[in-house]
């Protein structure tokens, strides 16, 4: 594990103890009435309609979020290619994420360490929006992966944000693609969040132990973490990874509610999110926010919370 002097979150932790991350970024734009069930969901929105999302990034901001993660999770070439969208222009919509978080910041006045961009790499099966990504079933070898991920992170990173967001990982070949993808990278800085089915593993079955311990290993890794996993399971995972790291941990949990990949629709009833974040807190985590289903509204009293510290064990 390399210093935190030069983790991108450094000088956030070592100003606030606590960093506060944004929420879904669809989950706001659906509240604004935006209809998402495509394909490409919030991507779609890098070519149709870019002020939304920079309008959602402010308001992210206005809540109190120290970190804006682009619209790029859903953004891969495969996936643009599907809708039409020829190379060139998918490097533009690439590119004009990470330019649109940045406006945003630009436009926001805050005192101490700036708020960081975070450029997302959502994983692998995220692209063929079949709702594998929630079961980590990957019909790809580790090569095929890391090539996958390889082209966009390329462009992405040479739009300059301050660390890259692997994000909702389900499966452990693909933690390894994307480690070899950062061997490679000799910029920027990467946070790894994985997405989880029970207090152990991720959704394949692979322990939680042994990708953070091969996170722990590599350089450049800013964070590592779950996001998109339900908060009932989150505490319990979080003592699991500071168990085998001293690497900053990040979780954001979504609301509880269960995606169901078929019909485009979220099922069931929301958990304790906010118990669920002051838990993991206790439990070692130092980089909290939201996922799916978890708005600015929420992610406002978040920041009000930990500003007061008053979670609880």
């Amino acid at each position: 594990m390399e210093s935190l002097s030069r983790n991108p979150f450094g000088p956030l932790l070592d100003t606030r103890g606590l960093v506060v991350l944004d929420g879904g970024l669809a989950t706001a734009l659906e509240g604004e009435g935006h209809a998402l069930a495509d394909e490409l969901w919030s991507a779609r929105l890098l070519r149709d309609d870019p002020g939304a999302i920079t309008a959602i990034h402010r308001r992210y901001l206005e809540a109190g979020a120290d970190c804006l993660t682009t619209a790029s999770y859903q953004a891969s070439y495969a996936g643009f290619a599907a809708a039409g969208i020829d190379r060139s222009e998918a490097e533009e919509l690439l590119r004009r994420s990470t330019r649109l978080a940045r406006a945003a910041i630009e436009s926001h006045e805050q005192e101490g360490p700036g708020p960081l961009v975070a450029a997302s790499i959502g994983p692998y099966a995220a692209y063929l929006a079949d709702g594998s990504e929630y079961t980590g079933r990957y019909d790809a070898t580790r090569s095929e992966i890391a090539a996958f991920h390889r082209e966009r992170w390329e462009v992405l990173a040479s739009s300059a944000p301050d660390v890259m967001a692997c994000e909702t990982i389900p499966n452990g070949v693909e933690a390894e693609a994307l480690l070899d993808v950062l061997a490679g990278e000799r910029r920027l800085w990467a946070w790894f969040s994985f997405c989880c089915g029970d207090e152990g593993h991720l959704w394949d079955g692979t322990p939680i132990e042994r990708v953070v311990e091969a996170c722990d290993g590599a350089e450049r890794v800013a964070a590592v973490g779950v996001n998109c996993t339900a908060p009932h399971l989150v505490p319990s995972l979080v003592a699991r990874i500071r168990a085998v790291t001293d690497l900053p941990i990040l979780v954001y949990p979504n609301s509880g509610e269960r995606y169901v990949a078929s019909s485009r629709t979220w099922r069931g009833t929301d958990e304790p999110w906010m118990t669920a974040i002051d838990r993991s807190i206790v439990a070692g985590a130092t980089i909290v926010g939201g996922c799916c289903r978890i708005g600015p509204d929420r992610i406002a009293e978040l920041r009000a919370r930990v500003d007061r510290g008053d979670w609880s064990p």
